[in-house]
């Protein structure tokens, strides 16, 4: 909810990491609720990602993502590094 930007980065970082801890790579990042994301944001979806497709054992995918968000997804030429879905049981299912 709300925004990932320098300061929350970090947070999403730590709770992906910790998912990773718990051995699950294949995760549905719901961002229904997300008003803003700073480039500092993009680099954690980046580093997420990266660490999920690791050893080919999973994948970051995304739900719902705002207008606002996916625009400045396509401007930087993010949106063919991730599958984007229009509800989380599409994503889910995707698994």
């Amino acid at each position: 909810k709300g925004k990932v930007d320098s300061f929350t980065a970090p947070d999403l970082i730590k709770a992906i990491e910790g998912l990773h801890d718990d051995g699950k790579y294949k995760i549905v990042l719901n961002m229904e609720h997300l008003e803003y994301m700073s480039s500092a944001g993009f680099r954690a979806l980046l580093i997420a990602q990266r660490n999920c497709k690791r050893y080919n054992r999973g994948e970051l995918v995304l739900a719902i993502v705002p207008k606002k968000v996916l625009e400045a997804l396509e401007l930087t030429g993010f949106t063919p590094l991730f599958k984007i879905f229009d509800d989380v049981t599409s994503a889910v299912g995707y698994f």
